[in-house]
């Protein structure tokens, strides 16, 4: 079955939410002297290709070690959103997948806004879905929502409405989504998104993989 890798990769220096500090990788052993090779890695819970917790933003909310392994996995629905105006997905322009979304587990939009990955435009004015259209998703039961955009919310928030709505029903949020423009609109056999096992996680750097076929 055909897979196509959605995750970037965990490097020093790549592009973090404003505030959240780059990853740092250590050599603490190399070859030549210690025969062996290992890095320490140091790295916040929401860098790269990452998922976030009803607890990132939840008083109460569940961290993502409270989530049995099966949820992190099921059927994936790809929707095209690039032609969005004015900055925000409206549920007009997911309506059209009304008999498709109660049948997936996932939802990834795809807003074209990985092209600027690695550049200063990646942080400004990608398109978010409005609250109404989260609300709408919210109704479908799904296990979570992908976006190739580095937050639901827009940058200037500062009660983060679409993210609230989305966590209050256990709707997982994977952020920095890569690759969407390799995957193909509609619906796909299977998303695995695995989230690093940590206890007590309000999100986790996540290795996303979808395999492509018929559902």
């Amino acid at each position: 079955m055909p897979a196509i890798d959605l995750t970037y990769p965990l490097a020093a220096g790549m592009p973090v939410y404003p505030g959240t500090p780059s990853p740092v990788v250590h050599a603490i052993a190399e070859f030549d002297r210690d025969h062996f090779r290992e890095r320490q890695l140091t790295v916040c819970s929401h860098t790269g290709t990452h998922m976030d917790a009803p607890a990132h933003l939840l008083g109460r909310g569940e961290t993502l070690d409270h989530f049995p392994v099966d949820h992190f996995r099921g059927t994936g629905l790809c929707i095209d959103v690039s032609m969005t105006r004015d900055g925000v997905v409206e549920w007009d322009a997911l309506q059209h997948y009304q008999e498709e979304l109660p049948e997936s587990d996932f939802v990834l939009l795809r807003t074209g806004w990985g092209r600027y990955w690695g550049a200063s435009r990646y942080f400004e004015g990608f398109p978010v879905l409005s609250t109404a259209a989260a609300r709408r998703l919210s109704e479908f039961g799904l296990k979570g929502i992908g976006v190739d955009t580095l937050s639901v919310d827009t940058m200037d928030t500062t009660d983060y409405p679409v993210h609230r709505i989305l966590l209050e029903n256990r709707v997982l949020i994977i952020e920095n989504i890569a690759n969407l423009d390799r995957l193909p609109e509609g619906r796909f056999a299977e998303l695995v998104c695995l989230p690093l096992h940590i206890t007590e996680s309000d999100g986790a750097p996540t290795r996303v993989v979808a395999f492509l076929g018929t559902p």
